[in-house]
């Protein structure tokens, strides 16, 4: 995929990729440091309730489980692993 910038200022293209090299690199530091914090997380709920936390959002989302409050916060912690491991995967696949 090809992506255009219209760029303000009177910045050269090379002052541009610069900037937007140091921005990407910095989502990827925060991505990995989200990734490691919802794995931990994800992983205390693993060994607490001796599931893995795919088949815990099969067991969530199907009403299987209870209102603990443990669960929903296993549930954001899960959510929040795969949308941070999703965006490292498209930053990582950035190329400027």
């Amino acid at each position: 995929m090809t992506l255009t910038l219209d760029i303000k200022g009177d910045f050269t293209p090379q002052e541009v990729s610069e900037v937007i090299r140091a921005a990407l690199d910095q989502n990827e530091r925060v991505a990995k440091y989200k990734i490691k914090k919802y794995s931990g997380i994800c992983e205390n709920f693993e060994n607490k309730y001796k599931m893995d936390s795919d088949h815990f959002m099969e067991k969530f989302d199907s009403g299987d489980l209870g209102d603990d409050d443990d669960f929903f916060d296993w549930y954001a912690a899960k959510r929040g692993l795969d949308i941070w491991n999703k965006k490292l995967k498209i930053l990582s696949g950035i190329q400027i």
